[in-house]
C-alpha cells in the first residue's frame, strides 16, 4: 500500500500581511480614541497659542506688522510694571500662606473627633465662585461701619473702651462767653467755685444724636466748692426758642467730660454730664476761679472704620479673600497625604522620647514634602492667572494699585483699550510666567507614577 506525502507550502508575505493588518487595526483603534482629544486640544490650546503669538506682532487693528513694538510698549508702561510687581507679591505671599494654613489645619484637626465637620466648613468656600466671593469681601470691608461688618466690629470694640459720647461738629453759641480753641470749647473768663456755667452748643446734627437722649434741664445749685451747669444742644427741631436758654425741646448732651482748669493750666477737677446734660465738678477750693473747658475728645468723629478698600490696603483684602477660598483645598490635599503616611514612624519617634514638634519637623513634614510641593506649585499657577477677585473687589480708585497681569491683559484688549496686539503680548508674558511651574508639576507627576 502506497503512502501519499503532503509537503507544506509556505506562502511568502502572508504572515507579514497579517501582522500589517493587525498593526493597522491597532493604529486605527488608537487614533479613534486619541483623535477627538487631539482635535479638541489643537482647537482650544494649540491654535489659540499660535494665533496669540502671531497677533502680538501686529498693531491695534491687526492689519500692520509692528514687530516687537507691543513688547517694548508693555515693558515701558507703568501699569504693566505695577501688574508684574503685584503678581510677584501674589506668588510670594498667597501660595505660601495658603499652604501653611492648610498644613496647620490638616495636622491639628487630624486629632479631633469632629474633624469631618471642620474640614467641611473650611472647604465650603471652594463651592463659591470667585465672583461671588469678591462681592462678599467687598461688602464686608466697606469703610462705613453701617455697611461693612469688619469695620462695624472694630468700631464696636473701640466703643467698649470709651465711656464718653462724641458729638462731632459741635461749636459754642456766639455771645455767651464761650470760645473754641483747637477743638476745645471753654469759657472766655474764669468761673468762681459755687457758680453755674452752662454750655449752649450748636452745629450738631439732630439725626446724629442718640435716640434715648433726654431733654435738657437746669443743674442743681452748687455749693461753695462746686461748679455745676448743663451742656445742651441749643437748637429746637423745627425752629423757635430763645438762644442760650434751657427750654423744652432742647436736648441735654449726656456723656460729655467737663474740666475745671486752674490758672496754671492744671486740671483741678472734672465731671461727666449725666441725663439732661447736667454736671457738677466737686472738690474745688472755695474762693478760687477756674476756666471750665470741654475737651476736644468730646467732639471728635469718634471710632471710625478703616479704609480697607483704599490703595494702601486693597491688596491685603484681595489676598485675604483668596486665602479664605483656597485654604480648604490645601487642607484636603495635605490631609489625604497625611492619611497615607506610615504612622508607625511617628509612634516610634514618640516612644524614643521625641516631642510633638520634633515628630512634626523630623517625621511628618518630610513625609508630606511631595504633597506640599504639588499644592504649592498648583497654587502658584493659580495666582499667576488670578483675575476675578482683583477685578471685583477693588473700587474704581483702587483698581490701579491692585492691578495684575490678567486684569491688565483684559483691560487693554476688551476693557476700553481695544488694543488686542498689546493684549496678546501680555498673554504671552503670562504664558511664559506660568510655563515653568507647569513643567515642574508635570515632572513631579511623572516621578510619582514611575515609583
Amino acid at each position: 500500500m502506497s503512502r501519499t506525502l503532503t509537503v507544506p507550502v509556505q506562502v511568502r508575505g502572508r504572515g507579514r500581511d497579517v501582522r500589517g493588518r493587525g498593526a493597522l487595526r491597532r493604529g486605527l483603534l488608537i487614533a479613534s480614541f486619541l483623535g477627538p482629544g487631539l482635535l479638541v486640544l489643537g482647537a482650544l490650546v494649540v491654535y489659540p497659542i499660535v494665533y496669540t503669538v502671531v497677533r502680538s506682532f501686529f498693531d491695534k487693528s491687526g492689519s500692520a506688522f509692528v514687530g516687537w513694538q507691543n513688547y517694548v510698549t508693555m515693558f515701558t508702561n507703568e501699569s504693566t510694571f505695577t501688574a508684574i510687581r503685584n503678581n510677584l507679591m501674589w506668588v510670594v505671599v498667597a501660595p505660601i500662606t495658603v499652604t501653611l494654613i492648610g498644613l496647620i489645619f490638616a495636622v491639628l484637626v487630624d486629632k479631633l473627633g469632629w474633624k469631618t465637620a471642620f474640614r467641611l466648613i473650611v472647604f465650603m468656600p471652594m463651592a463659591i465662585s470667585m465672583l461671588a466671593a469678591g462681592v462678599i469681601f467687598r461688602g464686608m470691608f466697606q469703610e462705613s461701619p453701617q455697611l461693612g461688618v469688619v469695620n462695624a466690629a472694630i468700631v464696636s470694640a473701640q466703643s467698649l473702651f470709651s465711656d464718653q459720647s462724641s458729638y462731632p461738629g459741635a461749636k459754642p453759641r456766639e455771645g455767651f462767653g464761650i470760645a473754641a480753641e483747637g477743638g476745645i470749647i471753654a469759657t472766655s473768663d474764669e468761673i468762681a467755685a459755687g457758680e453755674i456755667q452752662n454750655f449752649p452748643l450748636t452745629g450738631i446734627r439732630q439725626s446724629g444724636l442718640p435716640e434715648d437722649l433726654a431733654g435738657s434741664r437746669e443743674a442743681a445749685e452748687p455749693s461753695g466748692t462746686e461748679i455745676s451747669g448743663t451742656v445742651f444742644l441749643d437748637v429746637i427741631r423745627g425752629g423757635g426758642g430763645e438762644n442760650g436758654k434751657i427750654e423744652a425741646g432742647k436736648k441735654g448732651l449726656e456723656g460729655v467730660r467737663v474740666d475745671a482748669v486752674a490758672s496754671d493750666g492744671s486740671i483741678r477737677g472734672y465731671a461727666t454730664t449725666g441725663a439732661g446734660g447736667t454736671y457738677t465738678i466737686e472738690g474745688l477750693e472755695a474762693g478760687e476761679s477756674y476756666r471750665i473747658a470741654l475737651p476736644a475728645a468730646n467732639f471728635d468723629a469718634g471710632a471710625q472704620g478703616v479704609s480697607w478698600l483704599s490703595s494702601s490696603f486693597i491688596n491685603i483684602v484681595v489676598i485675604l479673600s483668596y486665602v479664605w477660598i483656597w485654604a480648604g483645598f490645601a487642607m484636603v490635599m495635605i490631609a489625604s497625604g497625611l492619611s497615607a503616611i506610615d504612622r508607625s514612624l511617628q509612634e516610634a519617634a514618640r516612644t524614643d522620647g521625641a516631642s510633638e514638634w520634633q515628630v512634626f519637623t523630623r517625621i511628618t513634614a518630610p513625609l508630606l514634602a511631595p504633597v506640599l510641593v504639588v499644592v504649592l506649585v498648583t497654587l502658584i499657577i493659580n495666582v499667576l492667572k488670578i483675575f476675578d477677585l482683583v477685578y471685583v473687589i477693588p473700587p474704581g480708585a483702587s483698581k490701579p494699585a491692585a492691578n495684575v497681569i490678567a486684569v491688565e491683559m483684559w483691560t487693554v484688549s476688551f476693557g476700553g483699550g481695544a488694543n488686542q496686539g498689546l493684549g496678546s503680548a501680555l498673554a504671552i508674558l503670562l504664558l511664559l510666567l506660568v510655563l515653568p511651574s507647569m513643567i515642574i508639576n508635570v515632572r513631579r507627576f511623572k516621578e510619582e507614577r514611575s515609583r
